[in-house]
């Protein structure tokens, strides 16, 4: 009966994630659950109250995101950073091969940069996918999903969207190890 009850709440928990971003027009496809994992990665949800001393303090913030397909992927084409410091130019032909290059901080100030070309990289729906290799040879995996991140400050607030690309792998950036970064495309 245990493993009854657990596919339930897969199949609900899949579900929820998958009509989340069937209400956009420009949603990856529901099929592609490596993208929908990404999405939700980057999504966030925080609503915090305190009170002491007869004083309230509360604290909201809301992070939704949404992956963005476009028609023509050579749309994607861009510059795209991030405030960590890391930044990408990424040029994308109409069938959905696409290369790049990079930077990001290699000492916690961020003074020094390592650059990387992106290899092999294919768009498929709103997922890309390639290989980073930096000056040194050493490589390592690059993966993300373009979307569009919404951001709310409170229950009422209407929100701030900005498309980008959300990248999920290892980061470390000014001392603090990151499994994911986002890039707004400039």
């Amino acid at each position: 009966m245990n493993g009854f009850y657990s596919r339930i709440a897969l199949i609900g928990v899949t579900s929820t994630l998958l009509t989340g971003t069937a209400l956009s027009q420009q949603t990856a496809p529901i099929s592609d659950l490596r993208t929908q994992a990404i999405v939700a990665s980057f999504n966030k949800s925080k609503h915090v109250i305190k009170e002491k001393r007869g004083v309230r303090m509360e604290k909201y913030l809301e992070v939704r995101s949404v992956p963005v397909t476009k028609q023509d992927p050579a749309d994607y084409s861009g510059m795209y950073d991030a405030s960590e410091g890391l930044r990408l130019q990424l040029r994308v032909d109409a069938n959905g091969r696409a290369e790049g290059t990079g930077s990001e901080p290699v000492n916690d100030a961020g003074t020094v940069q390592r650059t990387f070309n992106l290899r092999n990289a294919r768009i498929t729906g709103a997922r890309i996918k390639a290989t980073k290799v930096y000056a040194d040879g050493s490589s390592e995996p690059f993966e993300g999903v373009f979307l569009n991140r919404t951001r709310f400050e409170s229950p009422t607030d209407k929100g701030e969207t900005v498309f980008g690309l959300g990248v999920v792998g290892h980061f470390r950036i000014g001392g603090n190890d990151l499994d994911r970064v986002f890039y707004e495309l400039r």
